[in-house]
C-alpha cells in the first residue's frame, strides 16, 4: 500500500489510545499510528497498546514533560514533517489533548483531510486548556465525529456546517465492553477489597493538583469517606504531592501505581463509587453502571449529569455525596443498571470508519 493511501492516527495519551483502538483495529493495515509520547510513562501508554493487542506505533516523537506550548508546537512541526515525507490520505485525532491540537494544525498546514473523533464537546470554561484544544480541532476538521446529539448541536452552534458532522456515538462503549474482565475477583484480591466495599479515585487535572490547598482538601475528603479509597496515583499528581509536602496525607488512602486499563475497569465495575476529575471515567461509568463524583468546575460531558455523575468543587461535598451513595448503595446501583449509556450501542468505531471512508471518497 502506498503512503498516500494510509491514514495517520495521531495519539499520545491514555484516553486517546483507548478511544482510538477500536478504530485502529477496523482500519487495519490502512492505519499508520504516530505516537507523540505526551504520556511518556509506560504505565499510561504501553500497557494500553498491549491490552488492545495493537501493533507498535510506526512513528514516534517524544514531547512528554514539556510545556503546553512546546508540546503543541513540537507536535505540529514533527507531524507536519512526517506528512511531508510520507503523505497520508487523512489524519485522525481524538479528543482535546495537546497532541490533538498539534496534529490538527499539522494536517491543516499540509492540506491533509482531518478527522476529529469525539468532536463537539464543550465545557464552556475558558480556563480549561482542553476547551481551546477541542474548539481549534473542530474548526480545522473536515469531518467531526460527534458522540451525541448534544455534541452535534454544539458544533452547529459553532458555525460548523451539518455536512461536516456525523453522529457516531462514542468508541468508549466498545473499548469497555471489549476489555472488561469477566473474572474480576483476582483484581479485587490484589487490592484486598470486596465488591461494593471500596471507593476508586483518580486525579490529575491542573485545577485540582497544581494548588497545594486544593489538593490537600481532596486528599482529606477522600480519607473521610467511610470505605477504603483506592487511589492509583498519576505521575503528575505524585510529583505535586511530593513538592507540596503532602505525602503524610496519603497514609489514610490505599495508594497504588497507575493500573492497566483492564484492571481499572475491573475495579470500577465492582466499586461502590468513583471520585475523579477524568473525562473518560465519566463515560466509562455509563457502561459499567456506577456513580462518579466529578470534582471539577465544569464538565464537557453533560449527558451523564444527574444519572451516572454529579459534579462538585473540592470541599466537604465530596465526602458528603459519596457518603449518601454508600448509605443506600444497592438502590443507587439498581437505579443506574436500568439507564442506557448516552454514548451509543457499541458501534461508534464502525460508524466512524464509514464516515471516514465517505469523506475520502468525496475528496478530490
Amino acid at each position: 500500500m502506498s503512503n498516500s493511501h494510509s491514514i495517520v492516527v495521531a495519539l499520545g495519551t491514555r484516553p486517546e489510545i483507548i478511544k482510538l483502538a477500536p478504530i485502529i483495529r477496523l482500519l487495519g493495515e490502512r492505519a499508520r499510528v504516530v505516537h507523540t509520547g505526551q504520556h511518556y510513562d509506560a504505565g499510561l501508554s504501553k500497557v494500553f497498546f498491549d491490552a488492545f493487542g495493537l501493533p507498535e506505533p510506526s512513528h514516534r516523537i517524544e514531547i512528554g514533560g514539556e510545556t503546553r506550548a512546546t508540546q503543541i508546537g513540537d507536535t505540529t512541526r514533527r507531524i507536519g514533517e512526517h506528512l511531508a515525507d510520507r503523505p497520508a490520505s487523512a489524519v485522525v485525532v481524538q479528543g482535546d489533548t495537546n497532541t490533538t491540537a498539534g496534529a490538527a494544525l499539522a494536517a491543516n498546514a499540509t492540506e491533509t483531510p482531518l478527522v476529529h473523533i469525539e468532536a463537539g464537546l464543550r465545557s464552556f470554561d475558558r480556563d480549561m486548556p482542553e476547551e481551546h484544544n477541542r474548539i481549534l480541532t473542530d474548526m480545522l476538521s473536515d469531518l467531526c465525529c460527534a458522540p451525541t446529539e448534544v455534541s452535534r448541536t454544539n458544533l452547529l452552534e459553532s458555525g460548523i456546517p451539518a455536512e461536516r458532522i456525523a453522529v457516531t456515538g462514542n468508541t468508549v462503549v466498545e473499548a469497555v465492553r471489549t476489555l472488561l474482565p469477566k473474572n474480576r475477583a483476582e483484581f479485587l484480591d490484589r487490592h484486598a477489597v470486596t465488591p461494593g466495599g471500596y471507593v476508586l479515585a483518580t486525579f490529575h487535572r491542573p485545577e485540582n493538583v497544581d494548588d497545594p490547598e486544593t489538593l490537600g482538601v481532596i486528599l482529606d475528603e477522600l480519607a473521610a469517606v467511610a470505605l477504603p479509597t483506592i487511589l492509583p496515583l498519576h505521575p503528575r499528581t505524585r510529583q505535586r504531592i511530593e513538592s507540596f509536602g503532602l505525602r503524610a496525607q496519603l497514609g489514610r488512602l490505599q495508594v497504588v501505581e497507575p493500573v492497566g486499563f483492564q484492571e481499572f475497569l475491573a475495579l470500577s465495575a465492582e466499586c461502590a463509587a468513583l471520585v475523579s476529575d477524568s473525562g473518560g471515567v465519566q463515560e466509562e461509568v455509563s457502561v459499567l453502571k456506577r456513580p462518579v463524583l466529578v470534582v471539577r468546575r465544569s464538565t464537557e460531558r453533560p449527558e451523564v449529569l444527574g444519572t451516572f455523575a454529579e459534579i462538585v468543587l473540592p470541599g466537604p461535598d465530596i465526602s458528603r455525596v459519596v457518603g449518601e451513595w454508600i448509605s443506600d448503595l444497592a438502590a443507587v446501583h439498581d437505579r443506574l443498571a436500568g439507564i442506557p449509556s448516552p454514548y451509543g450501542d457499541g458501534d461508534a468505531a464502525e460508524l466512524s470508519v464509514v464516515a471516514i471512508d465517505g469523506l475520502l471518497s468525496s475528496s478530490p
